[in-house]
């Protein structure tokens, strides 16, 4: 199919300043601005009345007027321009617009904001749905569109052909609603309100289209602007899903495969320095040392393959403290694996009530011991001076399941997947940051 060809332009004088102007959008253009006096004409009257007078025209659009361009696949040319100002709370924001032209196709219209682009179709049917509330929403096409934006536009500066009748000065009151890469506007004037749908194009797209050299790059964020960092947080989910699922069979198969055997386990007596000392109990099984000596206990088994043992130490103490050196030794090898804890419980009230601090129990785990014969060589040390003895605890495990090192990997996992949301957040803050429904900050002025 071949494409339609823009037919060639023919032309007038000017009714205020009589320079020759150009007519492309013939039959169709409602309004012709003077590119040289900025005299509004209405097209459409035979005498080429003068709407409105204007004042000499410098500004030159980014896409000079008669500049053709394609738009997928379909010629367009550009005949109309204009710049448009609002107002919020006391700061003027202002943009430009192009009309574009197609004999067979209509129109087609372009905004630039701080080199954001969005090419924008004027569109037949109002929304199928709108909702009210603190941040009203639209439905189009089957897509929900979120409120953005309601703000009195103003056109400051015209040139060109526009299929309406246009004024310097002239207002319409615009609700933008926005579902990136989209924006949903409609531009009420008296009792008529259009619909329109832009979509964020790069300046590059628009640089092409239409044999420009490089444009500016955009600056800052933009209502539409797709969020280029949008889909990274569903990838890192979808990595961290299946990463926690292995990590989750890895934490399964450790437990139905460890041995986590009792492989020692026996209470001892702990006589403090100046103080007699207590026969031992023998219904506990337990052994009384010398004062400050270290005890050895008899030759025990670890089984199985190489892998961790878990010691749990622990004694009742009441307002008081235990420090225990330990050290399991191989029986044939000599190798020792030193540890030590202190066992510490305090507690009482004070002018903020009830405190307490310190842990009765305590747990040591040594990884990748051999199997083989060990013993245990044990010396205990400190305590508040003047009290009893002390009664002390010590069980050793083999191979038993160490769950802190898969809540370390979980976290080690779960840290990408909060570095992936903070990008995407902060670039959603600083596009609703120009909303009608940005965050509202405390003020101190109402303090002052």
């Amino acid at each position: 199919m071949t494409s339609a060809v823009v037919p060639k332009v023919s032309g007038f004088n000017c009714s205020s300043c009589g320079d020759a102007i150009e007519l492309r959008a013939q039959g169709w253009a409602v309004t012709v601005v003077c590119g040289t006096c900025g005299a509004q004409i209405d097209a459409t009257d035979a005498n080429l009345r003068v709407l409105q007078y204007g004042e000499n025209v410098s500004i030159k659009p980014r896409i000079p007027l008669g500049r053709r361009g394609r738009w997928k696949g379909v010629p367009w040319e550009a005949i109309g321009y204009q710049q448009v100002e609002i107002s919020v709370e006391g700061v003027t924001y202002g943009w430009s617009e192009y009309v574009c032209f197609n004999p067979y196709r209509g129109f087609l219209y372009l905004s630039e904001y701080q080199g954001h682009w969005n090419v924008i179709e004027k569109q037949r049917r109002r929304p199928e749905r709108e909702t009210g509330g603190e941040r009203p929403t639209v439905t189009f096409d089957g897509t929900t569109y979120k409120h953005f934006q309601t703000s009195t536009a103003y056109t400051r500066l015209a040139l060109g052909e526009f299929p309406w009748e246009l004024r310097v000065g002239d207002h319409v009151v615009a609700r933008d609603f926005v579902a990136p890469p989209h924006i949903l506007s409609a531009e009420a004037s008296g009792n008529e309100v259009t619909w329109s749908r832009g979509t964020y194009t790069p300046p590059e797209v628009i640089a092409k289209a239409f044999g420009l050299d490089r444009l500016r790059e955009p600056t800052g964020v933009f209502a539409n602007q797709p969020n280029p960092y949008g889909d990274l947080p569903k990838a890192m989910a979808t990595r961290f899903g299946l990463a926690w699922i292995a990590l989750v069979l890895m934490m399964v198969l450790n437990v139905l495969l460890s041995s986590n055997a009792l492989a020692f386990a026996r209470t001892f007596t702990y006589q403090r320095p100046s103080v007699l000392r207590a026969e031992t109990d023998s219904a506990r099984n337990a052994a009384l040392e010398p004062e400050g000596a270290a005890l050895v206990t008899d030759p025990f088994t670890l089984a199985g393959r190489q892998s961790g043992v878990s010691l749990e130490l622990s004694a009742p103490v009441e307002n008081d403290w235990v420090f225990l050196n330990l050290a399991l030794i191989n029986e044939t090898t000599g190798e020792a694996h030193e540890v030590s804890r202190q066992i510490s419980f305090y507690h009482g009230t004070d002018s903020d009530g009830s405190w307490s601090e310190g842990d009765r129990i305590e747990t040591v785990r040594l990884a990748a011991i051999p199997a083989g014969r060990y013993f245990l060589r044990i010396q205990p040390e400190g305590g508040e001076p003047g009290r009893g003895p002390i009664e002390y605890r010590v069980k050793l495990w083999r191979d038993q399941p160490y769950y802190l090192l898969y809540g370390l990997a979980f976290l080690a996992l779960l840290l990408p997947l909060l570095a992936a949301l903070l990008p995407a957040a902060s670039f959603e803050s600083k596009r609703w940051a120009e909303s009608d429904h940005a965050p509202v900050a405390a003020s101190t002025d109402d303090d002052e």
